[in-house]
């Protein structure tokens, strides 16, 4: 880890997994090398690919780093469970198909405070054609809240206050928190610096598969917000889709959102759990 372990609080860096064995591994590490003080609270989801044994075994290689948990259920139960369990001042978020820069935690550090959210900078590694897609981009009150948690870092009382991400989330829980913190005061602070690698959906219909759950996420946030409309940048949406896949993935979305609006809410459906 880092140096001057006592000029910094410490940071509680927070992952929930299912099924991540492909890219535990190179997560944990990216992670070893963190400016300190840190600590790593993964939590499973009930992985059946070995996830959690590799986990535990790099937990027993680098003692006092790595805590690990298990806790089945949606993506937000398991991060308010990892965050019940962490003993940081600061908490930070990553997924576990991501890898961090060796700089990530320093970055994320260097812009926290008391109402602050801090959003870094996602790299997509994958295929080009799905990596060079914009997100869609969602403001309140000035601030882009559509910043994910596989790269995103919370001050522990506001999180605390906030009452963590709502369970019933089956994807944009981190949208859903991040509004709720804006509308609570908070600030949001962008550091293109503070870089987060993240594994792109291997074949084209995980990633449609993706797309029409965010849809369908999309839609729980009107129901729990009201219309988000008027906060949309509507001709940057619309001129953000060039090409077949751009335009695939609005498809799937739009699915997804027409799908929560026939289910009305009565089903739990979607991946659901860890990242």
């Amino acid at each position: 880890m880092g140096s001057n372990p006592s000029a910094a609080p410490l940071v509680s860096v927070v992952i929930t997994v299912r099924n991540e064995a492909p890219h535990i591994g190179q997560l944990l590490e990216s992670l070893v090398g963190q400016d300190g003080p840190l600590e790593v609270v993964l939590v499973d989801a009930d992985s059946r690919d070995g996830t959690r044994e590799i986990a535990e075994t790099f937990s027993k290689s680098h003692p006092g780093l790595l805590h690990v948990l298990a806790r089945s259920g949606s993506r937000g139960i398991g991060r308010n469970a990892g965050v019940q369990a962490a003993r940081g001042e600061w908490i930070a978020f990553i997924d576990g198909d991501c890898f961090a820069d060796s700089q990530w935690l320093k970055r994320l550090r260097e812009s926290l405070g008391p109402r602050s959210v801090v959003a870094g900078r996602t790299v997509i590694v994958g295929k080009p054609r799905y990596g060079t897609l914009e997100r869609v981009e969602l403001y309140q009150q000035g601030f882009d809240v559509t910043f994910p948690s596989c790269n995103l870092a919370y001050p522990r009382a506001l999180f605390d206050r906030l009452g963590g991400f709502d369970p019933r989330f089956i994807t944009a829980e981190d949208i859903d928190l991040n509004m709720r913190a804006v509308a609570g005061g908070a600030t949001v602070v962008y550091r293109a610096d503070a870089v987060v690698y993240h594994h792109m959906r291997t074949t084209f219909v995980r990633f449609l598969y993706q797309a029409f759950w965010n849809g369908y996420g999309r839609k729980q946030l009107t129901e729990k917000h009201g219309s988000l409309w008027g906060r949309y940048r509507v001709r940057q949406l619309i001129a953000g889709q060039r090409g077949v896949i751009a335009w695939a993935r609005l498809t799937a979305a739009l699915a997804g959102y027409v799908t929560r609006v026939a289910t009305g809410g009565g089903r739990r459906l979607g991946p659901g759990l860890a990242s």
